[in-house]
């Protein structure tokens, strides 16, 4: 090839199909070009295919032409670049420059002479054996994985962890007034979100909040007199826990379609471990004051993790723990329910259904009046086909909203029509009106019982921010926005600090609650705003009215809202799927309904822990092949028509952490699978088992038992006569082997950056052939 026929070519040994596909299409076009058309336009576009096809293969014959003759002389084609292990973009480059200048008119030297044609045969076979120099058999992207740089420290890590926090990001500028100015703003938006949608707000969304949040009042206020009541406060608590903490988070939430109040499963929560401490009968101001103080905790709880990016402690409650705990917490608060349906005096506090079932078969023998039982039905019935029929028809969704509200009316109007109160039927009396009052001075931190009410405000936080970032995002996702959920801890945990300041107890968001306000058509927090001021007007105006409100019907609307925790399709899905994730679901079930709540979750956790244990002390270690045809190297029991290569073993360890609890059992694997394959192989010499290949880009980090884990792999093989090569260490891991000294001990050269690297340089050195796949 004369140099001013061709220009300068480049022939990339190891180049990717995308490098080779740019080439063949250039070479396909300089053709058409230079007055020598292969096909038509219309025959190339009606077979792309076949143009592909023909353009690859066109490009190797003219690639290993080049490589034939590059070696004995230089003066007759250009200059030869042999680029072992080269990226595709200088692959790509190099296809656009032979591209154009064949396009100028001159041509490719595609004829060759006989001589040069049996030099491309011989060329040719070991094509798939390219990405290694003629004096190493070391490719020059294995140099990537020692030559890295160092990953950040822990101390970096945690530095920019609160960095993250505490400085949002800088303002574009150059006036230091203005960026300073756009920093307090951004600060400002981040913290308080109102201000940034808040520029944006209309009339019309506002409208739609207004309908929202009336619609959302409606079933909030019996609910908030049901769930104070389940939680053993007086009915007035759970209507301030309506006022104040969702004023507070429609300021600082992301979530646009959550109601926040109280909720059946925390209030469950707080009465049954809080008046394990101070009985709420004999004592009810001690217990109040445990309860503010648990409030506060919780939000201080709420408040760290969402600045301190501890949302992973949240995630310990795994989804199959939630679906058993909600399910067990259902059915706990459903048999409470049985003293005001049955309008029994004498209950057990104890939460198992064996102590309930006890309680509710002694009180039968005691004179009870069924006018409760009359009342509770009848309007749970009446609830739930209305429920029914607002799933039913979407346009009537209204009237499950205010079916609780209506049943609180009529039934009151029912028992002051027909002083049914003075025949058995239980009523709630008294409830104190005006707003909030300050409970301060009632938060005590340096009690006698400050430890346990910490533990118990853990729990709440915990419990509490699943279900409320578990609602945020399920209705995120259906409007199409991302919830923050680092915003959302720390907006709950605010809420539930005022709250605790100002007589209410912890609150979350609520699923029913947040389904009504989202079919009612909300557009922002704003809907949280008027459902809020609409509970402080009913708390100054209508608390008299509620004097004869029977308990059976405030029962009934806490019954009504169990059937949407008890999630039987979720828990047979968990079953089919995983067992043992449905393990995991019934010990919280049947601990929430055998022993109590923190039996329940302390038995989700353990086994939950236990299931991580266990795959971190086995994990997976794959022997791989190669798909036929390419450089992929996958397991060959997932993948049966991958190829082993003879005379080397690839061995996948599948674990992100190699370290004490998991590299004796890796180690001992290993060494048993090779010993097995070099008895095998003795009997074929061709085929004895000289190297060992261990990938290793699943294995992100490596302590000091996992690097002495790989030494000890490494004089085993070295005793049997095989040589180890290790192929895609991580980032850390391969920074924690240089220090601890394994690389030296291996040897640099046998570190490479992928298995197909890693395999070939094994057969290279051992004077094999690459073409076993």
């Amino acid at each position: 090839m004369g140099r001013g026929r061709g220009g300068t070519f480049h022939a990339c040994v190891g180049v990717c199909a995308i490098a080779a596909t740019a080439s063949g299409a250039s070479v396909s076009r300089d053709s058409s070009a230079s007055g020598r058309p292969l096909r038509s336009v219309a025959d190339e576009e009606r077979r792309p295919e076949e143009r592909l096809e023909r353009d690859l293969r066109t490009a190797a014959s003219v690639a290993g032409a080049s490589a034939a003759s590059a070696g004995t002389r230089r003066g007759g084609g250009g200059t030869f670049h042999a680029c072992a292990g080269v990226c595709p973009i200088a692959a790509t480059t190099s296809g656009a420059s032979a591209s154009t200048n064949s396009s100028a008119g001159v041509r490719p030297n595609t004829s060759v002479t006989p001589s040069v044609m049996e030099s491309m045969a011989a060329v040719e076979m070991p094509v798939t054996v390219p990405a290694f120099d003629v004096s190493s058999r070391r490719p020059a992207t294995a140099g990537l994985v020692l030559n890295s740089p160092n990953p950040p420290s822990l101390r970096d890590e945690l530095v920019g962890v609160v960095g993250k926090v505490f400085r949002p990001r800088r303002a574009n500028g150059d006036g230091g007034g203005a960026r300073r100015c756009a920093w307090v703003l951004t600060a400002l938006q981040a913290v308080f979100p109102v201000l940034q949608w808040g520029k944006t707000y209309n009339l019309k969304s506002f409208r739609s909040d207004v309908m929202a949040g009336l619609t959302l009042a409606s079933l909030g206020i019996p609910q908030s007199i049901g769930y104070a009541n389940l939680a053993k406060l007086d009915p007035q608590y759970g209507l301030y826990t309506s006022v104040v903490p969702p004023l507070i988070y429609a300021v600082m939430g992301t979530s646009r379609e959550i109601a926040i109040g109280p909720v059946a499963v925390v209030s469950l929560l707080l009465s049954s471990m809080v008046q394990k401490i101070v009985d709420p009968a004999s004592d009810p101001v001690t217990y109040r004051t445990l309860v503010f103080t648990v409030t506060f905790l919780a939000g201080v709880f709420q408040v760290s993790f969402g600045l301190f990016r501890l949302g992973f402690l949240v995630d310990f409650l795994s989804h199959a723990a939630i679906v058993g705990f909600m399910g067990g917490a259902a059915i706990v608060i459903g048999l409470q329910q049985l003293k005001g349906l049955l309008g029994l005096s004498k209950f057990t506090n104890s939460t198992d259904v064996v102590s309930v079932a006890k309680a509710v078969f002694s009180a039968l023998h005691d004179p009870w009046h069924p006018g409760n039982f009359l009342i509770g039905c009848s309007f749970l019935i009446f609830i739930l086909a209305t429920r029914f029929i607002g799933r039913r028809y979407k346009k009537l969704f209204w009237l499950s909203a205010i079916s609780p509200l209506v049943s609180v009316i009529l039934s009151t109007a029912m028992v002051y029509a027909t002083r049914a109160d003075k025949h058995g039927v239980k009523i709630i009396r008294e409830v104190h009106a005006g707003l909030n009052p300050s409970s301060i001075k009632q938060i005590q931190l340096n009690g006698p019982y400050t430890t346990e009410c910490a533990k118990i405000a853990i729990i709440c936080a915990v419990i509490a921010l699943t279900e409320a970032i578990a609602v945020g995002r399920s209705f995120a996702s259906i409007r199409g926005y991302k919830l923050d959920g680092n915003k959302e801890m720390i907006a709950m945990g605010c809420s539930n600090i005022a709250g605790s300041m100002s007589s209410c107890y912890v609150a979350t968001g609520s699923f029913s609650r947040t389904a009504v306000n989202f079919s009612a058509g909300a557009r922002s927090t704003v809907s949280n705003i008027v459902m809020a001021v609409t509970v402080l007007i009913a708390l100054e105006l209508f608390m008299k009215l509620l004097y004869y409100t029977p308990m059976a019907v405030l029962a009934s609307i806490i019954l009504s809202a169990l059937p949407g925790l008890i999630d039987i399709r979720e828990a047979w899905s968990i079953w089919k799927v995983d067992k043992m994730d449905f393990l995991i679901c019934l010990g919280a079930f049947f601990g929430v309904l055998f022993g109590s709540v923190e039996i329940g979750l302390g038995v989700a956790l353990a086994i939950s822990f236990a299931k991580i244990i266990i795959q971190s002390i086995r994990p997976q270690v794959e022997v791989l092949g190669r798909l036929q045809g390419t450089n992929v190297f996958c397991s060959v029991r997932q993948y049966p028509v991958a190829c082993r290569t003879p005379a080397v073993q690839v061995i996948r360890i599948d674990t992100s952490f190699l370290c004490f609890i998991n590299a004796t059992f890796i180690k001992e694997r290993i060494i048993e699978w090779v010993r097995a394959e070099v008895e095998a192989s003795n009997e074929k010499a061709r085929e004895r088992v000289h190297s060992v290949v261990l990938d290793m880009s699943n294995v992100v980090n490596i302590d000091t038992s996992g690097l002495a884990g790989l030494e000890e792999i490494h004089k085993d093989l070295a005793s049997l006569g095989i040589q180890i090569a290790i192929a895609s260490p991580g980032w850390q891991a391969i920074q924690k082997m240089k220090l601890g000294h394994v690389v030296d001990r291996i040897g640099e050269e046998w570190i490479f950056l992928t298995a197909s690297e890693a395999v070939e340089g094994c057969l290279t050195e051992h004077k094999g052939s690459a073409t076993e796949c």
